[in-house]
């Protein structure tokens, strides 16, 4: 399902309206109302629809700021003039940012240098926890990923076909705190065919304050993958979409992980504890379930993609191409293959994969085995794949083919 809310439409067209709009003389600030006042009746066309929506709220309150800053009148034209753009090679970095705006400089100084961990959502969706737990959830609607002093990040899951326990990362939503004299609050939001390039006010950076750059957006691939840079807090995230989902990345030091203050709320986001018992999917026993839904998917409507009809031996040679460790992001992606016949679910494993090979600080960890459902925080066990893994996998196959 597609948000209605346009916000992000809207911080775009602003964005490109006013590229390097801040080094325009005073004789050009008109150019600079017009384009807020076309914002702003932006903003409006899209009210109704994005009442709940934190980046709307955010932009509402930014262009009434901005235009007091201004000076700008909220009569006149409303066309969106192309402004002056920033000259080659100025790329804005201020080489004298305070230290503290630089986490392994600052906070790690005079001692040794951080341990970082990872925590990754992707596909139907299965996460990877910050101690490396991997699980299968059901987890449909919002939940909190990450929740500590210094950023908040919440995802929104959908069904992927109607009527079905099937479930995707559709909506993503990611507030960076306000840092003392490095950033102001930015908020990051992204949706199914909606991945920005920018905060939810159309700056790429932290903002105002000194060490505004120590908090950056990438474009890696337009429309399809982007990187953050939060320096001050040591901390990259990773968003991409693939196909009509999105998947996330993070690597986060564990002083990072570990700053709340309140405790007891640890337990409630997934990448520190997991999903909660009753929303975890074990695929021993995910066989009666899915036989009893194959005909409605069969049947439902089509994904984009037009899905395919997979076998376990199918959906296993598929999984081969991009995954040749039969690990259990291997297994994800035949889990995740059978059950939705999109291939690009084969896709999002195996770019979760290589996130983690980019961002995880133990190589020795890349991989996991085996269900860790039941094992603890950690736990890694070094041989191939459970036997009983495949039983269940091959059982479901065989009842989707039925149908």
């Amino acid at each position: 399902v597609t948000s209605p809310c346009k916000i992000l439409k809207c911080n775009s067209e602003f964005w490109v309206a006013t590229s390097g709009s801040h080094h325009l003389g005073a004789e050009e600030a008109p150019e600079f109302c017009t384009a807020l006042r076309a914002y702003a009746h932006c903003t409006r066309r899209t009210a109704r629809t994005c009442r709940g929506d934190l980046a709307y709220h955010s932009a509402v309150h930014g262009i009434d700021d901005l235009m007091m800053q201004h000076n700008c009148s909220k009569d006149g034209p409303t066309s969106q003039p192309r402004l002056r753009t920033l000259p080659p090679g100025d790329s804005q970095e201020r080489s004298d940012s305070p230290e503290i705006c630089h986490y392994e400089k600052s906070f790690h100084k005079h001692s040794a240098a951080p341990n970082y961990t990872h925590c990754g959502l992707f596909g139907d969706p299965h996460l990877r926890t910050f101690t490396d737990t991997f699980q299968t959830c059901k987890v449909q609607g919002a939940w909190p990923l990450i929740d500590n002093n210094y950023l908040n990040v919440q995802v929104t899951n959908t069904p992927v076909l109607p009527g079905s326990t099937a479930t995707a990362t559709s909506k993503l939503t990611i507030i960076f705190k306000s840092f003392q004299e490095c950033v102001d609050q930015k908020v990051y939001q992204a949706e199914m065919d909606e991945l920005p390039a920018a905060f939810a006010d159309g700056s790429k950076n932290g903002g105002d304050k000194h060490g505004a750059n120590s908090l950056k957006i990438t474009e890696k691939v337009s429309g399809q993958h982007i990187e953050i840079q939060a320096k001050y807090i040591g901390t990259t995230i990773v968003v991409r979409q693939v196909g009509r989902y999105l998947t996330f990345a993070v690597r986060m030091p564990e002083e990072v992980v570990n700053a709340v203050e309140d405790r007891d709320s640890q337990g409630l986001y997934l990448c520190l504890r997991g999903c909660p018992l009753n929303q975890q999917i074990d695929f021993q026993t995910v066989r009666s379930a899915q036989a009893t839904e194959g005909r409605a998917r069969r049947k439902g409507p089509s994904l984009p993609a037009h899905p395919e009809t997979f076998t376990y031996e199918t959906a296993t040679a598929k999984c081969r191409e991009k995954l040749p460790v039969e690990d259990l992001y291997f297994q994800s992606c035949v889990f995740d293959l059978l059950t939705t016949g999109d291939v690009n679910f084969m896709l999002a494993a195996y770019y979760a994969f290589e996130d983690v090979k980019m961002l995880h600080s133990n190589k020795d960890k890349l991989h996991l085995y085996e269900r860790t459902r039941d094992l603890a925080p950690g736990n890694v066990a070094p041989s191939g794949p459970h036997p009983a893994l495949w039983v269940a996998l091959l059982c479901l196959s065989q009842w989707l083919c039925l149908f």
